[in-house]
């Protein structure tokens, strides 16, 4: 838990973490950011997935509707701050030489994703509307 206090603190405190070991390649630097953005973008299209559900599907009851764009919202939250969290892990482990930290957040958000399309195809068939 201390780890991810001082995790988050740098979230905003970016230049803490060149303070830590040495300077690494720039392309691994660069390439921890273009992932950081991938991240990102992913986050971006749940967040706009949650408003289209809530947005394009009137017809759907309205507990299905907003469970699932909720689920689409709360996941795209997820996904930006996770982002955030992983670049500054990264960051420091290639500064220190560590081996790159492994998470089982990507796996989670992939089961979260395929749990809601399971429920929007389910939602399709039976045209639940309300």
């Amino acid at each position: 838990m201390i780890e991810f206090v001082r995790n988050v603190r740098l979230w905003f405190a970016p230049e803490e973490v060149r303070r830590e070991g040495g300077t690494p390649d720039y392309r691994f630097s660069l390439a921890n950011e273009r992932t950081f953005l991938a991240w990102l973008r992913t986050a971006l299209a749940l967040i706009g997935g949650g408003f289209a559900v809530d947005q394009f599907l009137p017809d759907l009851r309205w507990a299905w509707r907003v469970g699932l764009a909720l689920a689409l919202l709360a996941a795209g939250v997820l996904c930006s701050l996770r982002a955030v969290n992983h670049w500054v892990r990264c960051e420091r482990a290639m500064r220190r030489g560590d081996d790159l930290p492994v998470s089982r957040f990507p796996a989670l958000l992939g089961i979260a994703v395929a749990v809601v399309a399971v429920a929007m195809v389910v939602v399709v068939l039976f045209g639940w509307a309300g």
